[in-house]
């Protein structure tokens, strides 16, 4: 297996296999010692250097690309470069384009489109090459608190999340010509007991209050793995899975639950238009979105068995034992 973007989720990753042999893909040198303890085979590459990612190629039929997207532009171009680099970039048709009569032109478009849903059982199965691709809730932008599941037509509301379905539209054309098989889980806020926000109580800083407050959905980073790993082997081609957990709570409510736990503040609560003139635009960009989510194919399809379910039982646990 290879992992490109081994930060925290991958080496959770790592964890669950040993018997594996696991190349990392790293851009930092530095980090190879690391990696090596972790247990992986370090690779040196840069996904904004496509000649550094040469020897990818062949390396490893299976790859969990858990690497965020570049900073610029609405086109995920690492993306673009990790396939090229497998060998999983598209390939000119040795003919023209289209050919010579509208009714052929039509047809070739509408062929070209990848349905937003499962393709049949058994499509893909000769394409060699298995990728897990780790995206983002936030390619829903806001859905005013509904309950949505993976059938939900994308709608991003800012670059980052553009970006993150130019990565998903990218590999699911790469798995309608037969180039791969791409899975595709999408990922709410990834949490942990080092992935708490205990540095945003500690400043004080405002969350909104109740009647203007939205829906966020979380997983923890140990179930993420567990789900990446699972959708390895289990992954059906160019589905959609969310890898969130059963939570259902309001963002102001997760912080004070956090606060609670630890003997914190709780977090200053403002309406929204207060918050508009505090916040800097990052932050106001999450306040923006509500949605809860489904999770019914990682129980369903893959089998997955949530270690937190939701949570208040890691929030739980963490009590029990510091008391």
């Amino acid at each position: 297996m290879l992992i490109v973007g081994c930060g925290d989720v991958g080496l959770r990753c790592l964890e669950r296999l040993p018997r594996a042999r696991v190349f990392a893909l790293t851009s930092q040198p530095a980090r190879c010692v690391a990696l090596r303890g972790a247990g992986a085979i370090p690779v040196v590459g840069d996904l904004d250097v496509r000649p550094s990612l040469a020897r990818l190629a062949g390396l490893a039929p299976t790859v969990l690309h858990l690497a965020p997207p570049g900073q610029t532009d609405d086109v995920d171009y690492r993306t673009r470069a990790l396939l090229a680099a497998l060998g999983a970039g598209r390939r000119r048709p040795a003919g023209p384009v289209f050919p010579a009569s509208s009714g052929a032109v039509a047809r070739r478009r509408r062929s070209a489109i990848v349905p937003e849903r499962a393709f049949p059982p058994g499509h893909g199965r000769h394409a060699a090459l298995k990728v897990v691709y780790a995206s983002t809730t936030g390619v829903y932008g806001d859905c005013g608190g509904a309950r949505i599941d993976e059938t939900r037509r994308v709608r991003p509301a800012n670059a980052r999340a553009k970006r993150r379905v130019s990565a998903e539209r990218q590999l699911r054309r790469a798995t309608a010509r037969g180039a791969l098989s791409a899975s595709i889980a999408r990922i709410p806020g990834i949490y942990a007991a080092n992935r708490l926000p205990l540095a945003r109580l500690g400043k004080g800083t405002p969350a909104l209050i109740e009647a203007d407050d939205v829906y966020t959905s979380h997983i923890h980073a140990d179930d993420l793995a567990a789900i990446l790993v699972r959708m390895a082997t289990h992954g059906r081609p160019a589905r959609v899975v969310h890898a969130s957990d059963d939570s259902e709570l309001k963002m102001g409510d997760w912080f004070d639950r956090v606060a609670d736990v630890f003997g914190m503040a709780r977090a200053p609560r403002v309406s929204r238009a207060e918050a508009e003139r505090q916040l800097d635009s990052v932050l106001l960009s999450f306040m923006r979105e509500s949605r809860r989510l489904t999770n019914r194919r990682i129980k369903r399809e893959l089998r997955v068995r949530l270690r937190y379910p939701s949570v208040d039982t890691f929030l739980g646990d963490l009590r029990a034992r510091s008391s």
